[in-house]
């Protein structure tokens, strides 16, 4: 299931092929899921959040964070930090290794990223933004984008702001999500902060928040005026969920994967896990993703997952996920 050649928005040189964007997550959008993504249909991934800090520079976990994917083109590195050159230099490095767009994270609301002074909490302080953009932009040559909230908290939603610094230093584009930094992920998503920076831009924004269907997509869109579309907790366990709201972007009806080829992905993304972690490693990791995939499912599947954390092989894992997939579908 591939969504419509319907183009999205363009950044820099790169024309995306829809405007449905997979929001960079931490844990979760490693290399492996923004490759199944990309396959079913999102028309743009970005890395999971990497430290600007040289010092976590080769350590596995940011390695394995900035590896490219093997499909889904623009490469995009989504890079945290609160210091102007750090952020710059390591958006200098990414640039060395391949990366073809750099991302700037100042959105996480994280207590470990923001108490860094990284992540939203950065959007205390306009002068800073500021200067952490306009250098990070003149460090490479690539387009260099922006993801924030609307704001650091209901009495300051600085957001048009921001949007307005982030144009004037040379931002390519902007994902917006629909929630303070103290809001964190409670409460709805409110769009009418998205809107107002979509009006005071020029540069392509993406509405991101609280997107958990094909009906919501649209409907956001349409508040908002966005360019594009950033879907983020709802794409786990469904990496085909990009590709339906692209599809009905194009005017298309939305195909979800029967029961039989949503078992075939998820032991295909599992097998993908294994082997980019290796196996150990890999096991674990593929826990929380086959929880996110069997939460979605609507049939009671709480005895499989408790059997299914207890596995400790990659062929086990393999084997179970084949049985569940097979029972299932005979009972249908």
């Amino acid at each position: 299931m591939v969504a419509s050649n319907a183009q999205g928005p363009t950044l820099g040189p790169y024309p995306l092929r829809n405007p449905v964007a997979l929001a960079p997550m931490a844990g979760v959008t490693d290399a492996p899921f923004r490759d199944l993504c990309w396959r079913l249909g999102a028309g743009y991934v970005v890395s999971e959040m990497v430290s600007s800090n040289p010092r976590l520079r080769n350590t596995r976990k940011s390695s394995l964070r900035r590896q490219p994917p093997e499909c889904g083109r623009p490469w995009a590195v989504q890079i945290a930090g609160g210091d102007p050159e750090t952020v710059a230099d390591a958006a200098r490095f990414s640039e060395a290794e391949g990366a073809q767009v750099i991302d700037i994270n100042m959105g996480c609301p994280a207590k470990k990223v923001c108490n860094k002074a990284a992540g939203s909490a950065l959007l205390q302080d306009e002068a800073l933004v500021e200067a952490i953009l306009k250098c990070t932009v003149a460090a490479v040559s690539v387009p260099v984008t922006l993801k924030i909230r609307t704001g650091w908290s209901p009495s300051q939603r600085n957001g048009v702001r921001i949007a307005q610094l982030a144009e004037a230093a040379g931002i390519a584009g902007l994902a917006v999500h629909g929630r303070t930094r103290a809001d964190r992920f409670l409460g709805a998503a409110e769009y009418d902060t998205i809107a107002e920076i979509v009006q005071a831009v020029s540069i392509p924004v993406f509405a991101n928040g609280d997107v958990d269907s094909v009906g919501k997509a649209l409907a956001v869109l349409k508040q908002t005026g966005a360019a594009g579309i950033m879907i983020g907790r709802a794409a786990q366990g469904r990496p085909w969920f990009c590709g339906q709201v692209a599809a009905a972007i194009a005017g298309e009806t939305p195909k979800t994967p029967s029961w039989a080829e949503q078992g075939a992905l998820l032991q295909e993304h599992v097998a993908a896990l294994h082997h980019f972690y290796g196996a150990l490693p890999g096991v674990r990791i593929a826990r929380k993703h086959v929880g996110w995939a069997l939460a979605a499912l609507a049939v009671p599947a709480d005895g499989f997952r408790r059997r299914f954390n207890q596995l400790e092989s990659p062929a086990a894992q393999l084997e179970a996920l084949e049985g569940f997939y097979a029972q299932g579908q005979a009972a249908a």
